[in-house]
This record gives C-alpha cells, structure tokens and sequence, in this order.
C-alpha cells in the first residue's frame, strides 16, 4: 500500500495542473474536503492541498500552452538524474531534465515509452505526503498502458519494480511494488489501455486514486461541482468500490473506499 515511509520507487507526491487554481481549489474542497495554502511567491503559484493539517498533494496553475490539466504522479529517488538516465536508456522520454525546487527537493517530469507521464521527486525539505491511503489521501495509482509487458520492463529497469499478476474473476491484474519489497508493499497496477473506454480516450497515463468514505457520494459531489462521472460506482470484489472522475477541466482521477478486509 502507499505509505508515508518514502520508500525509493514508491509514489511520495501528486500534483494538479490546473488553468483555473481557484475553482480547483473549490472543486477539490467539496469533494475531499481539501484545504489549501498557497506558496509564497518564490514558488511561482504553487501551493498544497491539505486535510488536517496534512499534506495531500499539490497544485498550480497551468496555461493553455503550457500543458493541459492533469494529475501527475511522482515516484521518489535520492538521485533524479540517475533516474532520468536510466528511463532514457530504457526508451522513455525526459520532459523536463531535473531541477531544484529551492530548498524543497529536486524533480524531473517523465514519460515512458507508451506515453505516459510521472514525475521523480528526490526530496529536500519536503518529504512527501503528509497523509495517505485512508480518507481524503491517495490510496493507489493505475498505469494504462498500451503494452503492459513493456510497460513492466520500463519501470522495472527504471525503478527495479517487482509485479506480480492477482487472480479475479474474468482475468488477472498486474500489480507493482518497491525493490526489494515483499508483496504487502503494492502501491499500484498496470492495465492494458484497452480495457477501459474511460481511460483509453487519454492515451497511456497514470491515475491516481484517492480514499473516500463513500464513493457514491463523492461521485455526486464531483458532479454538483461541474465534474464528470466517467465510470459510475461499481463494486471491485475483494477490492472495494470505485468510480473514475474528472474535475470540471477535465483532469482524471479516481475514487475508492477499500473493501475493510484488504486494509
């Protein structure tokens, strides 16, 4: 599960790209019950989604032509230029070459070679999430990709992932974990893009999903909010129930309340 141990090659940040940072914040306030605190202006408008006190992710305003909204993943190293090396000698693509974030940590921005995009995140002073995987916090995050098994090659050379399938009815599901990790470490899975008409219109991508209480009203909620409903609430067996939304521009994400036997 995803953690706030900052385990190296696990998820330890998420952020929004967002051309309209006010009504995001409204947007993510009503659903999650988010708060948020802007950054000073050495951040350049960035700033954190908190519950709590805590951070949960974070957050910034993106133009029209300086990308499109979205959530982006980002997987924690003690060397951002090492994994930028190796994800181009693997065949992925480095968007943005690691840079320091004053005395934060220092990033880069990715993408494999399917097309999908995530981050590195090597900290500083900021560690991570501050709150993960119960309510309001992520909880997992899902790579559609075009070739699964290319896409388990990618990031096991990048990050030395394990994966390993688990078995549900009508097929199996490809889940990852952290280097050396056991198991009981999974953070996330791999899908075929293909295998969801709401995910396959992105082209290959990461998802993240976040913990709620109840998903049929946080589905609700996002739709109140101007959002969309793009996978109604379903029941996962031995998993839980989840439904797939989108924010009112149109950047995806998930929702989930865990079945209480796989917690």
């Amino acid at each position: 599960m995803i953690t706030t141990d900052f385990v190296n090659g696990a998820p330890n940040w998420l952020d929004l790209s967002t051309p309209d940072l006010d009504g995001s914040i409204a947007f993510y306030g009503g659903v999650f019950g988010w708060q948020f605190r802007a950054g000073g202006p050495e951040t350049g408008g960035y700033g954190m989604f908190r519950l709590e006190d805590k951070t949960v992710a974070g957050a910034m305003t993106v133009t029209a032509d300086q990308g499109t909204p979205g959530w982006t993943v980002y997987f924690r190293s003690t060397d951002a230029e090492s994994v930028a090396k190796a994800a181009e000698q693997a065949g992925g693509t480095v968007f943005l070459q690691p840079m320091d974030v004053l005395d934060q940590g220092r990033m880069a921005i990715l993408a494999d070679p399917g097309g999908a995009a995530f981050g590195i995140w090597q900290p500083g002073e900021h560690k991570g999430f501050g709150h993960v995987t119960q309510d309001g916090g992520l909880n997992w995050v899902e790579l559609y990709a075009p070739d699964v098994s290319a896409a388990k090659a990618f990031y096991g050379s990048v990050f030395g992932w394990s994966t390993f399938d688990v078995e549900f009815p009508g097929g199996s599901y490809t889940t990852v974990n952290p280097a050396g990790a056991d198991e009981d470490a999974m953070f996330g899975g791999i899908v075929p893009l293909d295998v969801d008409p709401a995910e396959a219109q992105a082209g290959a991508h990461w998802t993240p999903y976040i913990h709620v209480p109840d998903v049929d009203a946080a589905a609700d909620a996002a739709r109140r909010l101007g959002g969309t409903v793009r996978t109604a609430p379903v029941d996962l067996p031995g998993v839980g129930r989840i439904a797939k939304l989108s924010d009112q521009f149109g950047a995806g994400f998930a929702v989930i309340k865990g079945n209480p036997d796989q917690q």
